[in-house]
């Protein structure tokens, strides 16, 4: 009888503790399943493809898009492996980065396999920013501190989507004599970000940084070699640059123009292999900036906040400019940075998800309407036609219109507008 009471007992100890170890496994699951991915985890993996977005429809900002066209976009950019958006301002009359918050909420509540996090912009001025007083650009807006206040509300608000907070856009790069200040307004605020990490008022993984031009994280002119710009660099968790070939077809077209050795080639050569230079060009901007970082001791990643190429323009950029702007010419860029910076490990915010006509409002064929991979009415551009062709956007829709492609397409219906850019001789004769 003793026996058999022992064997019982080993039995039942046996069977406790397979039940013990499978709960055990069990909950190691769930925690590896809600686990909540970090700043680190997504910057740099090309399974997390960024974007900026904007999902304005109007040609002003006052009209706000709704809840349901924002999850409308959201869903399109979901399919075709976006997870992170980047955003620019927190100001108060302007909701879009709040209700992208709320709208990302809302489709996760709806399907637990939604996944999209989000880099918060907070916009810095400086004094007299957008009025018509003179700007004062050593002294920042006292607007600046209810947006920094508005960011830290967001981010504690939403941990599980706001993984960066971005202090300013293009705010301390010198052609922007709207707005722009100098580099210790900036390292005021994040710093000041940085200690609310550091005492429990913001997630500790929330990773801080500025987006702005590379010339302003010292890849550019000696003017910018400041000591607060190195002080700033040491306080950033990293470096998010913003590189554009595409405006420097007009303003740096040295990398442009068409070399004598390439005149016999085709048309269509001859345009991929400007393009070829333009990624070149980007490339030497992120090393000059890496170069720059390294060379004050610090060694951090560095991120791509802003690159894109328009696809009209009735200005420096058209058929009677540098003749940079078309589909052709966005979707081999498009390509060529996704293939660069996935392959570097590099995230790239692609500018941008949607054409946004409220930024040109007056003249309807600038280029900074075009930017945009897919049009206002949700055609999807060149670059994209491939994912058409795939189906994933099957189902979807844009205002109530199916996602199909431009030129109905037709390739050659789209290069019979695509223009050769200029020799090298003609941009000297230009200079």
């Amino acid at each position: 009888m003793k026996k058999g009471k022992i064997i019982v007992c080993v039995l039942s100890l046996f069977i406790m503790m397979s039940c013990n170890e499978e709960n055990k496994k069990d909950q190691e699951s769930l925690t590896q399943i809600t686990k909540e991915v970090t700043a680190k985890e997504i910057l740099g993996n090309p399974d997390y493809l960024a974007i900026s977005y904007g999902g304005y429809r109007e040609k002003s900002r006052d009209s706000q898009p709704t809840i349901p066209q924002l999850k409308e976009d959201l869903r399109i950019l979901s399919a075709m492996g976006i997870k992170v958006l980047r955003t620019y301002n927190v100001q108060p009359k302007l909701p879009h980065a709040s209700n992208i918050l709320k709208a990302i909420t809302e489709l996760k509540a709806e399907d637990e396999n939604f996944e999209m996090y989000v880099m918060l912009g907070a916009w810095i001025d400086c004094l007299n920013a957008w009025t018509d007083k003179e700007p004062d650009h050593n002294v920042e807006s006292p607007n600046n501190a209810g947006e920094i206040d508005r960011a830290v509300a967001l981010a504690n608000k939403y941990p599980d989507i706001v993984k960066v907070i971005a202090v300013g856009n293009e705010a301390m790069v010198k052609w922007a004599t709207s707005y722009y200040v100098q580099p210790d307004v900036i390292l005021k605020w994040v710093n000041h970000l940085q200690n609310l990490k550091k005492e429990g008022k913001l997630p500790k993984e929330l990773w801080i940084t500025s987006s702005d031009d590379y010339a302003s994280w010292g890849g550019g002119e000696d003017s910018y070699h400041v000591e607060d710009l190195e002080k700033l660099i040491k306080a950033v968790d990293y470096i998010s640059m913003h590189t554009y070939p595409y405006h420097n077809t007009h303003y740096n077209p040295e990398f442009w123009g068409v070399p004598e050795a390439h005149s016999n080639m085709p048309y269509t050569t001859k345009i991929e292999m400007a393009m070829e230079r333009s990624i070149k060009f980007a490339q030497k901007h992120f090393d000059s900036v890496t170069n720059y970082m390294k060379s004050v001791g610090v060694n951090k990643p560095v991120h791509i906040g802003e690159t894109g190429w328009a696809t009209i323009s009735n200005g420096h950029y058209g058929p009677n400019g540098s003749r940079a702007t078309d589909e052709y010419k966005q979707g081999l860029y498009y390509k060529q940075m996704r293939r660069w910076t996935n392959r570097a490990g590099i995230s790239c915010f692609y500018f941008e998800a949607f054409n946004e006509q409220w930024k040109d409002s007056h003249n309807a064929k600038g280029s900074e309407n075009h930017f945009g991979l897919f049009t206002i009415d949700g055609k999807a551009k060149y670059p994209i036609w491939d994912l058409v062709d795939k189906g994933i956007f099957e189902g979807l829709t844009r205002d109530g219109n199916v996602i199909s492609k431009t030129y109905d397409g037709d390739k050659n219906a789209l290069l019979e507008e695509v223009l050769v850019p200029p020799s090298e001789e003609e941009i000297m004769a230009n200079r």
